[in-house]
């Protein structure tokens, strides 16, 4: 049974340290999509940018709209009178904001989404090592727990390039990593919580 390690650097002992050397190199896995799909400080994170993308699209909504009106307001103008002139500048304005603010917008989501992913994959591995030094482990390997489908041609190729084929469940240390950084999390809020007190009693 793996040791979830406390948020400290744990210390070995003596005793241990000979038990380690004794027995050898140790490996375990992680599933880190796992980790991804299902810690809840992760997923707030992602779901803030999803919903920051709806918001997004309903404003694109809306601005299409407004460019389909000025449109056929064009279209009912007489070509060639001062009008038709104003009408085809403001469409033609209408028409270039709307595709430099998505181009923009899908540009800023998209780094944020990617910085959400490099940050938290950073926090995986710092939590990985601190589980895996803990429990004397010397290697850690990814692998995919997600049931295979035989039927879909995509599902059983990623099952035949595994790069894992077998391992004894007890080497997982999925769930120890998950509960290291939902520890973390905790400590973070309360942290940050005492920092908002402590302000606000100034």
């Amino acid at each position: 049974m793996l040791a979830l390690c406390p948020l400290a650097t744990p210390t070995v002992s003596a005793q241990q340290a000979q038990s380690t050397a004794s027995t050898g190199h140790r490996v375990a896995v992680i599933d880190v999509g796992y980790v991804f799909k299902n810690l809840p400080a992760i997923q707030a994170q992602i779901n803030k940018v999803k919903a920051e993308l709806e918001r997004h699209e309903t404003e694109i909504k809306q601005k299409r709209e407004e460019l389909n009106q000025a449109a056929l307001r064009l279209k009912s103008l007489k070509i060639g009178t001062p009008e038709y002139a104003r009408q085809e500048e403001h469409v033609a304005d209408l028409d270039s904001k709307l595709r430099l603010d998505m181009r923009r917008r899908h540009s800023d989501l998209g780094e944020a989404e990617a910085k959400i992913y490099y940050d938290n994959y950073q926090r995986i591995r710092a939590a990985v090592k601190a589980v895996a030094v803990h429990n004397h482990i010397n290697l850690v390997l990814r692998f995919n727990s997600e049931a295979v489908d035989p039927h879909q041609g995509d599902s059983a190729a990623r099952e035949i390039m595994r790069n894992v084929v077998y391992q004894d469940n007890a080497i997982n240390l999925t769930d120890t990593v998950m509960r290291y950084l939902e520890r973390s999390d905790d400590g973070a809020q309360v942290a940050n919580g005492s920092r908002a007190a402590a302000g606000t009693s100034r």
